[in-house]
């Protein structure tokens, strides 16, 4: 069924804007007059795709789990969804979700079609959630793996926000010093003997001032290059392995993915996808390529019958308790329960290492800052202490 965009004034004269399904175009006039709206606009919608962000995703997913739960049938459950996010611009997405589902398409090949919203790990879940019946368990699920999806994003950037706040300062009150307080004090140094810090702060202000758009153009085109190399492939791996080499870098990327990574594992397998699947799912998750490829080419070991741990035991970026602890998971056939401990310990260790880091940031960055300070402000008053200079 086709989408029509329409624009309408209510009752009330309140200007109105939103998406309808009907048959043509006349049905869609139709129900709109019988409304009693008062329309300016009424067009053919046109297909592009909508991407939920993460939180609008995670309650979308929660109150379709609760909303089943609650023992209302799928297509009631979306419908009563959809009438809630009326004349917003997610609309569309729901509206043709209810449609589609309507028409008798299954659920997860309706939302296969907004691939940037539903990843592959969700689709994947939502397909063995309609083979075996279980579609409220496996959205309780997926709220709860996106909410910790949310949760270490969050403290990540919790954790570096108040440094980079800090360090943006540093540089505020280091350029305002020498574009501006530092030129104003060089005529009274003129002709002295100064001391060499003295000196040295004064050569850094000439130069900065003389080549201030120099130094803009290489501040803009190192910000340009950086964001260039994040959005290619090849930049980002080159990015991931420079870190990799920085010892306390090293362990949060390999602890955080390693989380994701676990987190995933466990769902899928707990929700009956095979090994190999999930696995294959799962490494997408983990944002980090060298790690990828690890899980890559133990999967395709797998398949010639070795085991897991076997596999992983030879990269040293696996840390040994993950080979231990799927050594026993495969001896006891609990790889699901395994996964989920892996992933728990791994969390609590990240937590610990992100507040850890931010501990010592924090102190590092303001000793910096006043370090840098104190220099420049201490090179402008060294000569000013030299009385005898200046009755001579």
């Amino acid at each position: 069924m086709p989408l029509y965009r329409y624009e309408a004034f209510a009752q009330n004269g309140k200007k109105i804007s939103g998406v309808i399904d009907a048959d043509s175009f006349a049905l869609a006039k139709e129900r709109l007059l019988k409304e009693e709206m008062l329309l300016t606009n009424l067009a053919l919608h046109e297909k592009k795709e909508i991407v939920l962000p993460k939180p609008l995703l995670l309650t979308f997913t929660r109150e379709l789990a609760q909303l089943l739960q609650a023992g209302l049938p799928l297509y009631e459950s979306l419908l009563t969804i959809e009438e809630k996010y009326r004349r917003q611009k997610c609309h569309p997405l729901f509206l043709d979700l209810c449609d589609r589902l309507k028409s008798g398409a299954s659920l997860s090949s309706s939302l296969m079609r907004y691939p940037k919203t539903f990843d592959a790990i969700y689709l994947s879940l939502v397909k063995a959630g309609e083979q075996s019946g279980s579609l409220a368990e496996i959205f309780e699920q997926l709220s709860k793996l996106i909410t910790k999806q949310l949760r270490l994003r969050k403290l990540l950037i919790s954790s570096m926000t108040y440094p980079m706040i800090l360090l943006s300062f540093c540089l505020l009150v280091t350029s305002g010093l020498l574009f501006f307080v530092v030129p104003s004090l060089q005529e009274l140094f003129e002709g002295r003997a100064l001391h060499p810090l003295t000196q040295l702060v004064l050569n850094v202000s000439r130069w900065v001032n003389a080549h201030g758009f120099l130094l803009l153009f290489l501040i803009a085109g190192s910000v340009f290059l950086l964001l260039m190399l994040f959005r290619s492939e090849k930049g980002r791996v080159w990015i991931q392995k420079s870190s990799l080499k920085v010892p306390l870098a090293k362990t949060l990327l390999v602890r955080s993915a390693l989380t994701r990574f676990c987190h995933c594992c466990s769902l899928l397998i707990e929700s009956g996808v095979p090994l190999l699947e999930a696995l294959r799912l799962s490494r997408r998750a983990m944002k980090l390529k060298l790690l990828e490829e690890v899980v890559e080419r133990a999967e395709q070991r797998i398949v010639e019958g070795k085991t897991l741990s076997k596999e992983l035991k030879d990269f040293p970026l696996i840390p040994s308790l993950v080979v231990r602890m799927l050594s026993i998971a495969e001896e006891t056939g609990r790889m699901g329960p395994i996964f989920h401990k892996l992933a728990e310990i791994y969390d609590e260790e990240l937590e610990k290492d992100l507040t850890q880091l931010s501990a010592y940031l924090q102190p590092a960055l303001l000793l910096t800052m006043g370090a840098i300070v104190g220099l420049v402000v201490l090179s402008i008053l060294l000569p000013l202490t030299d009385v005898s200079s200046f009755l001579r």
